[in-house]
């Protein structure tokens, strides 16, 4: 800056004045060479233009003021001989005198006035407040209120001319004599800046004045104005406070006396001149005062009440005079105040030129080179306006025309204006047409505006055949590129021989398309002949000799292109075809293309022969290319000759594009094909010429123009640092400065050696302390902000001097904001005291911004207006931030003091001024906009209207309150508030207020205000989005609201949105991402979802994949370079199968690490591993390595031929990982690559190295080889054995060998043994200590399969024991829901008093009821809060409880409760959920609780409660089963039915065909739907999705449909077409076939391993959580037909049923115990399990034992081989016993009795089998008592445990014998087991629980304990049971309830007590029950099972029939029986 303030710690305000400065004087411009030396603010306020001081005058004055003199009288007698000598002068001499004053002391020409100015003055403000403090005394006794309130009549008495008015009136006559020529001189100079002044040179510093925005001012009147602004704040600020006190006073009386009449006056004077034409102030309005004071101050004398004591003073001195007293009163008054304002009001000519002729002047370069306007007055080319005024015919000589139309001044660097080149021509066209259109360069000159574009037009219409001979000489062109307004305005004039010679000149024609602005160009070649050297038809035989070959390698590629074109047989058959004369060819690293096409072509051998001549529709046939390899000269020609089919063909269609722009040769397509709507867009975009000027430009524009313009973005941006400068003072655009480094190394980092030209090293080019001598550019400022932020707030923001000379550039104002945000922050952090008012600065009273306890810092705007004391509801604090100009200061202080003043003058005004200021405000702004926008001024209307439009709609905003009126103006003002919207960086700043309302849109009116946004609000909007996502707290309601609209309607308008929307692709569902519209030609559609898909679900991602399939054919895939996977990226991995498949060999290897970045499906897996590992021979082990688990999906053939070679041992590797992942695999593949080895069939010689090798199929050899092994080959492979899942009996072999007796004691001994510590003994467990087994038990949780129900038993038992139990429960957590009640129940009161863990534990359902009651006992109420603290406990609720907390609950509050339910970790209880719905129905809100209670408990809910939902609940019920499924699956399958059915008649879908969106919309229940709506399936859905639906259940019903629709035509056709890749897609859903469909497959297709993965898919989908639910709710009738499915294809494809040649009855195929692995023992015939070998058997015997679909007589042909194998039944180990599972059940009663049954693992195998007869049950049981040697008595609860069902072996004697406490520890596993126990056993069970040492009597049983003792139930007397209460009811399992006999049931039970059933338990109801009960029964118990059907019930048991009463007969029979029940029960 020319004058910068200088900061000291002395109050002086004074400026440094810098060399070069130039001072405006007069409207001059004086270059004035200053010395750097202090000068003082006064002496440069004198120096002013508005001084009329003379020189001598002033030295006095200040000579006085710095003696400091308190004499008054001789400063009142300076002051006088000041004033005197000034006013001797003459009026003119004054003026002269002035300026030569002024210029005197100046003009640096005057040695000796610049030495005196240059002695050093020490004048402060201290000299200024001595000044004022003398005046003060001077004049004090004057300074009063009386003497304000007497001048008003001072005033009218000296204007009625009188002498003698009094003191005050003399002083006023002396003050006005002294301030008018100053007030004039000021007027004239606000008159003069209303005129333009000449521009003297660049301006390299900006002053900041409130003038800055004026074109009219030149740098030294900005530069002194802005000195003035300065020292006003500056002295208005520190007067003292006496001073400010007496100046508020004057401000408030001269406000008071003059405002109301100014305005009034102005209101009259206006409302008059709206009336009529009249002067602006005419002194000849007769009657003006007299009406006054006939009128107002009639009124204020009547009333005597006005505000103002000098109003009335006022009209109190006009009451007194006369009429024309008055007139003369206001001819003076008027006169003087016409007087002062003469030079503001004159109408005449500025004093400079005019505004357009100045501008034009100003735009050539004669006038920039003129010093002033003055000097070039006596220029005569250059008259000025000022002499034409005073000579009229001057003037009127010199036509507007030609002062602008000075043609010879357009060729210079600066070009005129539009506006001047648009009047020429429409009044000067003549001239104009002659002087510009004729002259070529001139007319390019002008045309580089884009403002001009026009111009070519006008001079073509002009001038035609001028133009076609000056500019369409097109063999110019090829030397030097044309513009691509000449190349139109050619095509327009001349285009037949345009052409042709673009059709024939192909040099042409690659010149003028480069040029992508001339893509519009369309022509037609067809009807001339092609280029004589692109037709090489009659060189294909002397070219093509290939037996003349001799050097491949020198064969050039032209040569071999011409041939592969015209002789692509010959081609083929003699170079493709010769891999040695290939091999040569490619020794040119030229010919490298030649191979990739050999590659393709072999694989697709061509059809037909080559043309024979050249023809369009031969050579261009663009639907074979996507299948070619096309040669550039081709798709050259093509281009030339057709380029209509062309752009259509090629250029629109998106994959064929790409495929010919990978070949470098064909880039140039990338230019003809472009965006050529976005190439016409860029003259209006790119604007640079507009850029120059300080303005806003939009990011997406400059990134646009960047990228499609880079070569005049380089030029015209890059390379012009004032550009440049003024668009990086936006911090979103830093990245042109490594954009222009990059492109024009504007920029250097300083990266030393090796060309770091473009790093950027902060160290050395951020040298902050220097930036006070020299100031950073821009680009410097931005860079050292973004690489070195840390030190750039520590050093910039605490330095006041160094912050505002950073800030004083308009491109370093955001470092003042920057600054502010990290002071407030560090303030607030470091004080922590929030408290106190915030004043308008924005500092907190009590606090301090800068967090270092000293005083606020200073700000004046803030203080001044603190010191008015003015209400005012601008924020200062903009104006208190650091480094903030006086400029924001003195603006929001014209601000404060309109709103101040606006209660006194806003009744004023009449209501017609009113409208007329508002028409014409309207106006002027209409007309200031207008003039804006061409160009003529530069005041920045619109950007002030844009802040005051956007500063009232945030106050609107904020104010409001009503929606509605707020969503106009989001709804239809959206586009318009973001236009005005500036780009910042911080996007969360109060300038985006209005986006954040977008975010507070109500639901209902959400989907329409965002369907109706644009594409830039939308924008805006995802951009503060996604910056503020963290805390913006949006439903999922409001998200899913806008992923739909702005997805399904937004994006359909404008594609481009779609990278805009990336962050909400994880919200958007699949069924809206497969409506999406076709957006894959967008390049950065793409792109955006390949960098999200990973984060999206995996139904997301393979909706994608099938959008994107949409666009690609087959036939594009496979004819794609090898690159198309790489190319494509992660989305292809998605795409369906069907077109998955057509990706070659070379395209997978090439894109594997994209695919296996990627989930894909197993058929996809399958596919890929299948593919590359069949095709290809040479794989290396990198490759196996890189494929990994998907090795183990090939066809193990395959990976044998790598046998005995390297990559063998990775192979090794992979399959092994995939087993320790659990992996099922086919039985060769582990057979060929592991087991198939000599070794192994002697055990002894395996080292334990090789162990090692084999432990993980090891399980495959069965528990019999691991017996053989020694401890010495185990114990050093025991960390490799520990990791292995074996079977318990295997591990027990293993730890038999490895754990010596007594050493699982040793610290981390049990830990050391892995998942093989379900081999440990339960005598073992009972051996060890306590802390031992806490030690173990975390990580023991961890393994599978982990502890057995008896080990666990054994383990809680001994824990539970000790009473220092309630501080393990983190030890115990593991086993804590397989503990038994009864320890729970002894422990509870330690449990809740001892342990604060308690209440975070997962119990079961029982164990948490029974710890609720205790806790119920000791508190008997509990609030919201104390329920919320039970955590898990909660669960355990009773319903009363739960009806008191429920009752007094709020809608919030009871969601609370229910999410903090639904959030348990354990399923709730029916009765809980039924408890809670119960509850829940009495409150009206009820259906706003239904989305909370999630679908656990939801659907507790009765069928016919359901169908009443309207379609808002159901649709709601609907997302909660989609969400959580699981409880959806364990319904009873006819509730699942139902439940559907109600669903789907709901929501209509039972209508049309099933859509792909109905399908996915209901989730897991898709395949419940009825039968004829899922027979209306989508079929191309079905075909694409078959890996999606095979992961559903199928019923019967449903499976018999899939089978159909896979042989319809439309899917897969008949069964004898099918693939092997149909098959793979298929999978499992082959067992959905019927027996014939199945015999119809073609045999060669279903080999053993295809059958074995078709087995193992089958089961992996069993074993996942929704094949396991599903699986578990089937009838034991409907698992045996889908076994015998699966049995049939394994027998009739292997031969076992087949008759014939093909049958293999004579040669059993004989399994290996792999085999039986992968698929499953039942499957295979008896004979050929019977014909195993010996070995095999036995590996498998564990297998074939727990095969639950072996026949009883398969059953006993295998145990005779078991027999054979291990002798007699007698002989038989328990490690054998242990493996025999169901075979076991064929023996006889006295083989059972000679078992050797010592062993619990034995026995517990033996116990968990069902199927034994009541004799087998009893001699199993002895055969236990005498191996154990034990009596009934003696038996444990672990012993108890391993019995099992041989439990009911027991007779009812013995049974009384059994420790009752041991017995009910074990009931938590017995009451589970279908037991076969007669009535009388569990009625003597029940009894056990009944002791007093167990669960005491039944009658005081809660529900907890029927939980628990489960099927025992059925035991309880019928007393008891008919007994039994709702809480008691609710715990009956409906296993217990199926188990009680027919005839008890229905006596025991009444009717009322059915229809306390569940459903679950209804359900239970067995038919034989049902036909023993009553009508009455049936009927409740139909009521529980179908409520829908609304049956009448009378419960009294009557009927429309006979009417029953008791008899005397049934009295006596109900009375004996309960007697002798009674007795019959146990005492």
């Amino acid at each position: 800056m020319a004058l910068r303030r200088h900061h000291a710690s002395s109050p002086r305000v004074h400026f440094l004045c810098e060399p070069g400065v130039s001072l405006c004087t007069e409207g001059r411009t004086r270059s004035v060479q200053c010395s750097d030396q202090t000068v003082d603010t006064g002496l440069v306020f004198s120096q002013s233009k508005n001084s009329v001081l003379s020189r001598s005058s002033r030295a006095v004055a200040i000579e006085r003021i710095e003696k400091g003199t308190e004499d008054e009288s001789e400063f009142e007698r300076s002051a006088g001989e000041q004033t005197e000598e000034n006013q001797s002068l003459p009026a003119d001499d004054r003026e002269t005198h002035a300026r030569s004053g002024s210029r005197t002391v100046l003009d640096p020409n005057n040695t000796k006035q610049a030495t005196g100015r240059a002695a050093p003055i020490d004048a402060g403000m201290s000299s200024y407040y001595k000044a004022l403090n003398t005046l003060y005394d001077v004049y004090r006794p004057l300074l009063t209120t009386k003497f304000m309130e007497e001048l008003p009549q001072a005033v009218v008495c000296i204007l009625t001319g009188k002498e003698d008015c009094g003191l005050e009136a003399d002083l006023t006559k002396g003050i006005y004599k002294q301030i008018d020529e100053p007030l004039r001189s000021i007027f004239a100079s606000v008159h003069g800046l209303t005129c333009q002044k000449p521009q003297t040179g660049s301006r390299t510093v900006q002053a900041t004045s409130i003038f800055n925005d004026s074109p009219w001012l030149d740098e030294s009147t900005l530069e002194q104005i802005a000195a003035i602004q300065d020292l006003l704040l500056a002295t208005l600020v520190h007067l003292p406070q006496s001073y400010s006190e007496y100046l508020v006073s004057a401000w408030n009386v001269f406000r008071d006396a003059t405002l109301p009449p100014v305005v009034k006056y102005f209101s009259d004077l206006m409302e008059g001149v709206a009336d009529g034409p009249a002067p602006l102030l005419s002194c000849h309005r007769r009657g003006s005062l007299a009406g006054f004071n006939s009128t107002a101050c009639a009124d204020v004398l009547h009333s005597g009440e006005t505000d103002s004591p000098a109003v009335r003073s006022l009209c109190q001195a006009l009451s007194h005079l006369e009429p024309a007293e008055l007139e003369l009163v206001w001819n003076n008054g008027c006169g003087a105040v016409s007087n002062i304002l003469a030079p503001l009001l004159d109408g005449s000519d500025c004093a400079g030129d005019s505004p357009r002729v100045a501008r034009s002047v100003r735009s050539a370069p004669s006038a920039r080179s003129a010093p002033s306007v003055r000097s070039a007055r006596s220029a005569p080319s250059a008259p000025s306006v000022r002499s034409a005024r005073s000579a009229p015919s001057a003037r009127s000589a010199l036509s507007l025309s030609e002062l602008m139309c000075t043609y010879a001044n357009w060729t210079g660097a600066d070009r005129p204006d539009p506006t001047s080149v648009a009047f020429c021509v429409d009044n000067d066209r003549k001239r104009f047409v002659k002087t510009v259109c004729r002259d070529p360069r001139l007319v390019d000159h002008l045309v580089a505006d884009p403002a001009n574009t026009w111009l070519w037009k006008f001079c073509t219409n002009a001038s035609a055949d001028h133009t076609v001979s000056q500019h369409c000489e097109y063999d110019t062109w090829k030397v030097q590129p044309v513009d691509s307004s000449v190349v139109a305005q050619c095509w327009e004039q001349d285009r037949e021989r345009l052409e042709k010679r673009l059709c024939r000149d192909m040099e042409l024609f690659l010149t003028v398309l480069s040029d992508p602005q001339n893509s519009w160009l369309s022509f037609n070649c067809s009807g001339l002949e092609p280029p004589t050297e692109l037709n090489m038809n009659a060189h294909v035989d002397e070219l093509c000799l290939y037996t003349e070959w001799h050097s491949p390698a020198l064969i050039s590629p032209d040569a071999l292109s011409v041939c592969i074109q015209h002789d692509e047989q010959s081609f083929m058959a003699e170079v493709c075809a010769n891999s040695t004369f290939l091999a040569s060819l490619l020794l040119n690293e030229q010919n490298g293309w030649v191979g990739d096409y050999c590659t393709f072509s072999l694989s697709a051998p061509p059809t037909a022969p080559p043309p024979a001549s050249f023809s369009i529709s031969e050579w261009c046939n663009y639907d074979q290319w996507p299948d070619q390899v096309v040669d550039p000269s081709v798709v050259g020609l093509c281009w030339q000759h057709d380029q209509a089919s062309f752009h259509k063909n090629v250029c629109c269609n998106m994959p064929l594009f790409e495929k010919l722009t990978q070949d470098p040769q064909n880039a140039w397509l990338s230019a003809v094909c472009g965006d050529k709507e976005a190439l016409d867009r860029l003259p209006e975009v790119c604007r640079y010429s507009e850029w120059s000027q300080p303005t806003i430009v939009d990011m997406t524009d400059l990134a646009l123009c960047a990228e499609l313009d880079p070569q005049n973005f380089t030029r015209m941006v890059c390379a012009t640092e004032m550009v440049l400068q003024n668009l990086m003072a936006n911090l979103d655009n830093t990245w042109l400065v490594q954009y222009c480094a990059n492109h024009s190394g504007l920029v250097g980092g300083g990266g030393g050696e090796g060309g770091g030209a473009n790093v950027f090293w902060s160290s050395e080019q951020c040298q902050y302390l220097s930036w006070t001598v020299a100031p950073p550019d821009s680009s410097l400022l931005a860079l050292c902000w973004d690489y070195d932020q840390a030190n750039f707030v520590a050093v910039i923001c605490p330095d006041p001097a160094l912050l505002a000379v950073v800030t004083q550039e308009p491109f370093g104002t955001w470092v003042g904001t920057l600054c502010a945000t990290y002071t407030n922050f560090t303030g607030t952090q470091g004080n922590g005291n929030h408290g106190g008012n915030t004043d308008y600065g924005g500092n907190v009273d009590g606090g301090n911004p800068s967090g270092n306890g000293t005083e606020p810092r200073p700000c004046p705007a803030r203080d001044l207006v603190q010191r008015l004391n003015w209400t005012c509801s601008t924020d200062l604090s903009v104006a208190c931030r650091p480094g903030a100009s006086r400029l924001v200061g003195l603006r929001l202080l014209v601000r404060c003091a309109a709103e101040a003043l606006r209660p006194q003058v806003g009744g004023l005004l009449s209501k017609k001024m009113v409208t007329v200021l508002d028409q014409v405000t309207s106006q002027v702004v209409v007309l200031l906009l207008a003039l804006e926008e061409s160009q003529l001024t530069s005041l920045h209307v619109t950007e002030n209207i844009r802040l005051s439009v956007l500063e009232s709609i945030m106050l609107y905003m904020e104010h409001e309150t009503n929606f509605s009126n707020k969503r106009i103006l989001l709804q239809c003002f959206g586009k318009v508030l973001s236009s005005l919207m500036q780009t910042r960086r911080d996007v969360s700043s109060d300038g985006y207020f209005f986006i954040k309302e977008y975010f507070r849109i109500p639901l209902d009116s959400l989907r329409e205000v965002l369907n109706a946004m644009d594409a830039t609000t939308i924008r805006q909007i995802m951009q503060y989005y996604s910056r503020n996502l963290e805390t913006l707290q949006l439903s999922d309601d409001y998200l899913q609201t806008m992923v739909s609209v702005l997805f399904s309607k937004n994006l359909v308008r404008d594609g481009n949105l779609f990278p805009d929307l990336a962050p909400l692709l994880a919200m958007l569902p699949p069924t809206d991402i497969l409506a999406l519209p076709y957006l894959q030609g967008y390049a950065n559609v793409i792109d955006t979802i390949n960098a999200n898909i990973l984060q999206l679900s995996l139904e997301q991602r393979r909706a994608f994949g099938k959008w994107f399939g949409r666009s690609i054919s087959s036939h594009s895939i496979t004819a794609a370079a090898p690159s198309f996977i790489r190319d494509t990226g992660n989305l292809i991995a998605y795409l369906p199968f069907i077109s998955f498949q057509y990706l070659s060999p070379a395209q997978l290897l090439d894109g594997l690490d994209v695919l296996l970045r990627n989930t894909l499906s197993t058929t996809k897996e399958r596919f890929v591993a299948q593919t590359l590992v069949g095709t290809y021979r040479n794989l290396t082990a990198a490759v196996f390595k890189r494929l990994g688990n998907l090795t183990c999906l090939a066809k193990t053939e395959d990976l044998l031929h790598y046998r005995d070679t390297e990559t063998f041992t990775a192979i090794q590797d992979s399959v092994r990982i995939c087993v320790q992942q659990g992996q099922k695999l086919p039985s060769d593949m582990i057979s060929s690559l592991f087991l198939n080895v000599t070794e192994l069939q002697t055990p002894s010689s395996l080292s334990s190295e090789r162990i090692s090798e084999l432990g993980d199929f090891l399980p495959w050899l069965g528990a019999d080889f691991l017996g053989q092994l020694t401890p010495s080959q185990l114990q050093p492979a025991l960390p490799i054995l520990a990791t292995v899942p074996f079977t318990p009996t295997q591990a027990r072999e293993i730890v038999a060998k490895v754990v010596p007796d007594g050493s699982l004691e040793l610290p981390g001994k049990l830990l050391e043994l892995g998942s093989l510590v379900s081999g440990v003994k339960v005598e073992t467990l009972w051996t060890l200590t306590s802390d031992t087994l806490l030690s173990a038990l975390p990580a023991i949780a961890l393994y599978s399969p982990g502890l057995s129900d008896l080990q666990a038993n054994a383990i809680t038992t001994k824990l539970w024991g000790s009473p220092r139990v309630t501080g393990w429960l983190d030890e115990l957590e593991p086993l804590l829901p397989r503990t038994p009640l009864l320890s729970v129940q002894l422990r509870a009161p330690l449990l809740i008093t001892n342990s604060t863990s308690v209440w975070r534990r997962t119990w079961n359902t029982q164990q948490a009821k029974s710890i609720f009651k205790e806790a119920k006992r000791i508190k008997s109420d509990f609030s919201t809060e104390e329920f919320l603290a039970l955590g898990t406990v909660a669960q355990g609720v009773n319903c009363e409880t739960l009806h008191w907390i429920f009752l007094s609950q709020s809608p919030s509050s009871l969601k609370r409760i229910l999410t903090f339910l639904r959030e348990q970790p354990v399923p709730l209880h029916t009765s809980l959920k039924t408890c809670i719905l119960e509850e829940l129905h009495q409150f009206d809100f009820f259906s706003q609780l239904l989305g909370e209670l999630g679908s656990q408990i939801a659907l507790e809910l009765s069928v016919s409660t359901i169908k009443k939902f309207p379609i808002n609940m159901m649709d709601t019920l609907r997302q909660m089963i989609v969400q959580d499924p699981v409880p959806f699956l364990q319904l009873p399958s006819i509730k699942q039915e139902l439940l559907v059915d109600k669903i789907v008649q709901r929501l209509s879908m039972y209508t049309g065909g099933y859509t792909e969106a109905e399908f996915r919309s209901l989730g897991v229940m898709a395949t419940f739907v009825a039968d004829e709506v899922f027979v209306q399936v989508d079929r191309s859905f079905f075909v694409q999705s078959l890996d999606f639906l095979r992961g559903f259940c199928y019923s019967s019903n449903k499976r018999s449909l899939v089978a159909l629709i896979l042989q319809e035509p439309v899917t897969f056709g008949p069964v004898e077409h099918w693939t092997p890749q149909m098959l793979d897609q298929m999978d499992r859903f082959i067992f959905f076939l019927s027996n014939e469909a199945i015999q119809r497959i073609p045999a060669r297709l279903m080999t053993l391993q295809r059958i074995e993965r078709l087995f193992l898919s089958q089961q992996q989908w069993e074993m996942g959580e929704t094949g396991a639910l599903c699986v578990q709710g089937r009838e034991q009738r409907e698992m045996q037909r889908v076994f015998a499915k699966r049995q049939f294809v394994l027998q009739y494809f292997l031969g076992f049923l087949r008759v014939g040649p093909l049958s293999r009855t004579s040669a059993v195929l004989v399994p290996s115990c792999e085999s039986l692995h992968a698929t499953q023992p039942a499957a295979w015939s008896v004979s050929s399990l019977a014909a195993m070998p010996t070995t095999a058997f036995a590996s498998c015997l564990e297998l074939i034992g727990q095969d639950p679909f072996i026949t009883p007589y398969e059953l006993t042909v295998l145990l005779d081989k078991v027999k054979k194998i291990y002798g007699s039944v007698s002989a038989f180990a328990p490690s054998v016993i242990a493996q025999l599972g169901r075979l076991a059940t064929m023996m006889s009663e006295e083989e059972l009795q000679v078992l050797q049954l010592s062993d619990l693992n034995a026995i517990s195998s033996l116990g968990s089998i069902n199927s034994w007869t009541n004799r087998q049950l009893s001699a199993l049981f002895l055969s236990v008592l005498n191996s154990t040697k034990q009596t009934p008595s003696q038996l444990d609860s672990s012993t108890l445990v391993a019995l099992g069902h041989i439990v009911c072996g027991i007779n009812s004697a013995d049974m009384r014998n059994l420790n009752a406490v041991e017995f009910s520890k074990a009931v938590l596993w017995l009451g589970q087991l279908r037991l076969a126990c007669s009535e009388e056993q569990l009625l003597t069970l029940v009894g056990l629980l009944s002791h007093s040492l167990a669960f005491r009597s039944a009658s005081s049983w809660g529900s907890e304990v029927f939980i628990e003792i489960g099927v025992l139930t059925a035991g309880l007397p019928d007393m008891a049971m008919s007994s039994l209460v709702k809480s008691q009811i609710e715990g009956i399992t409906p296993l217990a309830i199926s188990l009680i006999p027919a005839e008890k049931f229905a006596v025991v039970f009444h009717h009322a007590q059915i229809r306390m059933f569940s459903y679950e338990q209804a359900i239970a109801v067995t038919a034989a029950q049902r036909s023993a009960m009553t009508l009455v029964q049936r009927t409740a118990l139909s009521m529980v099972l179908t409520p829908w059907e609304n049956k009448p019930v009378d419960f009294r048991g009557r009927s429309s029939g006979l009417a029953l009463h008791p008899g005397p007969l049934s009295l006596f029979m109900e009375l004996l029986l309960m007697l002798l029940l009674f007795f019959h029960s146990p005492l």
